[in-house]
């Protein structure tokens, strides 16, 4: 990749793609791209503005961007569903950066702007592979109800910008060539995408914090046997980047200690992952060992939800179970047998679809440290569900063992990984 050297001996990376509305922020847009060029890369400006006509030049403009997702540009200005018309053009250049991408004319992607621009702008972004930098300029970054949609599990960073970014003043603009200087630093120091591990030693790992023993003992044993883990903490967004990077064919091997996401989003939790959870693996035949923590809870926290009768407390009844209260906020509730069959059933379907091998280890005496004997979750009627109602629908080539151990022990967590590394090797 040709690099240029920028005044001080910074490297910057030749191609920063910038996504801008160029109908409402022209101004706003050419300063951005001045000051990235004046580091010495390339600027590609992409219009994805449809309110109206440009006020300003771009490489890739509006009528391509609309044109590239099989539309006509006045057809989507014409059109009072905003949400139609903003979907079309993020389709649009999403279709128009993997171009880019291709080409290698991608070395990251910045934006800026409000709501709507930066809801288009990380849309796209998304679907830009790993390790390439995304940066948003946005004054709706610190708005708590959109913050984690804007970036989902994704690796794009966002930039709080105070004030709203509409004209140039003293803030907008220093906030603007700030973001220049981000991006241009975080593309220089990126070796790129993220690619395959060419080793074919590195494996995923999920935990948390009631599985922490049995996940390190996983990445030790694995380690000792030559291969490299990344762990994920399993707290849904955790897992769904975990799911992300599966599909992006980064491992050859998962150990999935707590897919609980996978039940946290049936049943209403806190740490729900996408319903998409336990399939990303499967679909490109990756070898998966997968275990039941979390299973046997749901986070319901914080503890005021309890005390405002909140919906989840009322419809899953929680003030009529057994429930562990780590701190105010982490607040979990045991599952029932019931919940625990119905888990079992969603995870057989998930598993069926795998091209690859799986294997399936359910620990007996308790699936986390907040369920083992004597503790607050501690429930072997409803654990001894799950295998059962597993079997009920699971494909017979996937293995299911039934262990007489606690999954949080270092015993547990070995055999997980020796399970895996005979099954990659197999």
């Amino acid at each position: 990749m040709a690099r240029v050297v920028a005044p001080g001996g910074l490297k910057i990376a030749s191609n920063i793609v910038l996504l801008g509305s160029l109908d409402t922020k022209p101004r706003e847009a050419e300063f951005l791209r001045d000051r990235i060029e004046e580091l010495g890369a390339t600027c590609i400006v992409v219009n994805i503005g449809y309110g109206g006509p440009a006020k300003t030049d771009s490489n890739i403009s509006a009528a391509d961007v609309a044109a590239a997702a099989s539309s006509d540009i006045e057809d989507v200005r014409a059109m009072r569903d905003t949400g139609a018309a903003s979907t079309i053009m993020m389709q649009g250049a999403i279709i128009c950066v993997q171009a880019l991408l291709r080409e290698g004319r991608c070395d990251g992607v910045v934006s800026f702007g409000g709501a709507s621009n930066t809801t288009l702008a990380t849309g796209v972004m998304k679907t830009v592979p790993a390790g390439i930098p995304k940066l948003v300029v946005s004054s709706a970054a610190a708005i708590p109800a959109y913050t984690a949609g804007y970036f989902g599990s994704r690796d794009i960073t966002m930039m709080h910008a105070v004030v709203d970014i509409s004209g140039l003043n003293e803030l907008t603009m220093a906030f603007l060539k700030q973001g220049a200087g981000a991006i241009c630093a975080m593309a220089a120091a990126s070796d790129g995408p993220v690619s395959p591990d060419a080793s074919g030693r590195l494996v995923a790992v999920s935990s948390f914090r009631f599985s922490e023993i049995c996940s390190q003992a996983v990445m030790r044993e694995l380690e000792d046997r030559g291969y490299s883990t990344i762990p994920f903490h399993a707290q849904g967004v955790g897992e769904n980047a975990m799911e992300n990077l599966l599909g992006q064919g980064l491992f050859v091997g998962v150990v999935d200690v707590v897919p609980a996401g996978l039940s946290e989003q049936l049943l209403g939790g806190n740490r729900a992952a996408r319903p998409e959870r336990l399939e990303a693996a499967g679909k490109l035949g990756i070898p998966q060992v997968i275990s039941t923590s979390g299973f046997d809870m749901i986070s319901c926290g914080p503890i005021e939800r309890r005390d405002a009768e909140d919906k989840l407390w009322r419809e899953r009844r929680l003030a009529e179970r057994k429930i562990s209260v780590p701190d105010r906020f982490r607040v979990e509730a045991r599952t029932t047998p019931a919940e625990v069959a119905q888990i079992g059933r969603l995870v057989a379907g998930k598993l069926n679809k795998a091209k690859g091998p799986v294997t399936v280890v359910v620990p007996t005496l308790g699936w986390s440290s907040l369920s083992e004997n004597d503790t607050d979750l501690h429930d072997p009627e409803a654990d001894a569900a799950f295998a059962p109602a597993l079997r009920e629908t699971l494909d017979p080539r996937i293995t299911v063992w039934e262990v007489p151990e606690t999954l949080n022990s270092p015993v547990f967590g070995r055999l997980l990984a020796r399970t895996l590394v005979e099954m990659i090797e197999a």
